[in-house]
């Protein structure tokens, strides 16, 4: 029998940790450059344009995609996750102009949490006490942010609160895709359908955008693409339940940048929502992590030998 311990097991950790960390840099970067270009252009709009770069950026690595053969079904879910995903990424532009930046970045914490709910729902995945608590106390964070009774829930905020399902919905679609497709096709189909269902929307409220703004929004999807690469190589060198505490630094990064930048205020609530929310779903990772450890650990008897 060898004596390596197999990759998945044990992982890189410290790698893992620093291509998180590069990938909050990277959509932190994102979320500055959307804040600053702010209602200058309609969201829908500027998310269309986002994503046609983003998609002329992919091209070169969609060979797969033109190669495959989708039947009827697998359209279907593809042009239901682009759509759903293409509503959550309209209202992620509009709040983005209209609230600060770590309020944005908290409340998106909440997409997991809707996650592990919709998995309960739709797949059948099992929801142990543990995981209930930790989504209670979640969206006692989001309460915090809030504070409904205590300020009024502004526009920015309800189209955050929308967005966060809005990308669960997406999320668990790529989950049942991707049993039974090349993951590179998985996200490509994924730009080429929110491009679509961006387009109508786009057409509504088009005003003919300046050079300058195109450039900022092309930038956008490079760090946007960027970051999902880095993601990707951090999900692949460590399991969640170490990345995932590290997107808490998206938090502060994106106060730091809010506060000197564009001059808004730190908020406590905010912050401390925010690090509720991160707990609660670095637990629900966590737990993830421990019972596909499980699953994977072979009986005492089969290494005996």
């Amino acid at each position: 029998m060898s004596n390596s311990t197999p990759p998945s097991d044990i992982g890189r950790p410290w790698v893992g940790i620093g291509w998180m960390m590069v990938t909050g840099l990277m959509f932190v970067c994102v979320t500055g450059i959307v804040r600053y270009i702010g209602s200058d252009v309609p969201a829908a709009q500027a998310a269309f344009i986002r994503y046609v770069i983003g998609l002329v950026i992919m091209l070169p690595f969609m060979g797969e995609i033109f190669k495959g053969r989708f039947s009827g079904g697998d359209l279907a879910f593809y042009s239901v996750r682009g759509f759903c995903h293409a509503l959550g990424v309209i209202l992620w532009f509009f709040a983005m102009a209209r609230i600060p930046i770590a309020e944005v970045t908290a409340i998106g914490y909440l997409s997991p949490i809707y996650i592990a709910i919709g998995a309960a729902i739709f797949l059948g995945e099992k929801l142990a006490a543990r995981r209930i608590l930790a989504i209670v106390a979640a969206f006692v964070g989001a309460m915090v942010i809030l504070r409904p009774g205590f300020q009024t829930i502004n526009e920015g905020q309800t189209a955050m609160l929308f967005t966060a399902p809005l990308f669960a919905v997406s999320y668990l679609l790529a989950k049942r895709l991707s049993m039974q497709a090349n993951p590179a096709v998985v996200v490509g189909m994924l730009s080429v359908f929110v491009t679509i269902g961006l387009a109508p929307f786009a057409y509504a409220v088009w005003s003919p955008p300046s050079l300058t703004d195109v450039m900022w929004l092309g930038l956008v999807a490079v760090f946007a693409t960027i970051g999902h690469f880095t993601m990707t190589k951090a999900l692949s060198a460590a399991p969640l339940a170490v990345t995932q505490p590290v997107t808490f630094l998206q938090l502060v990064w994106a106060t730091m940048l809010g506060y000197f930048l564009f001059a808004e205020d730190v908020d406590v609530y905010v912050l401390t929502g925010g690090g509720i929310i991160i707990a609660a779903v670095s637990f629900i990772s966590y737990r993830e992590w421990v019972l596909s450890r499980r699953a994977n650990t072979p009986p005492a008897v089969a290494v005996k030998n």
